[in-house]
């Protein structure tokens, strides 16, 4: 019979969240994630599994619990309001915790060892998948006459995604929450505009 777990799983796997946003896949040792966790090693590997199976875990806590922003803007009416939406949620995340700024989809794995390279391929498949939902919004923007008809859906989704990449990353490298606002306004000002 298993020992009982001793401690608060989703408590630990927020910790574990922050630890991985703010260093990385591979910047996350086991001492930061067990020290984070407040658990010995058995306990986090009892808990959830290996390293990768560990990040898999506190990437989904993450699109939960701080991109739920996404989804809510996909449904407002029109293409500029959702491109507005995201970006200013966007900054508000980037910049609200001290300790781990910027994205973990963009911090977590943009270039690795080989050994990281599963994590690697899964936030390119994660952001694919945002790029694609803000694509089928567009062109859905653009049948509905919102966007004009010379708007390329593609690529104002891919647009959309490049700001806010570039944003995370400024984020990371400490800028200020004043700045990035800043950007995200001249991104909207360059919005096309339906009738």
């Amino acid at each position: 019979m298993g020992r009982h777990r001793e401690f608060d799983v989703g408590k630990a796997l927020d910790a574990v969240l922050c630890v991985f946003w703010r260093k990385g896949y591979e910047g996350a040792s086991y001492a930061d994630l067990t020290e984070a966790a407040g658990v010995e090693r058995p306990a986090l590997y009892s808990a959830f599994g290996n390293k990768e199976a560990m990040f898999r875990q506190a990437l989904a806590r993450y699109y939960e619990r701080h991109l739920d922003y996404v989804p809510a803007a996909l449904e407002l009416p029109t293409a500029r309001e959702v491109a507005a939406h995201i970006l200013r949620s966007a900054v508000d995340l980037n910049t609200r915790f001290a300790d781990h700024r910027g994205c973990l989809v963009i911090n977590g794995v943009l270039a690795g060892s080989d050994e990281a390279e599963p994590i690697r391929q899964a936030l390119i498949e994660a952001r694919a998948a945002s790029e694609a939902q803000l694509r089928e919004r567009f062109e859905r923007a653009k049948a509905e006459g919102d966007l004009p008809e010379t708007a390329k859906p593609d690529v104002l989704a891919a647009y959309l995604m490049a700001v806010l990449h570039g944003m995370a990353v400024q984020a990371k490298a400490g800028f200020s929450r004043d700045r990035l606002e800043a950007v995200a306004e001249l991104a909207l000002s360059t919005w096309p505009a339906g009738r």
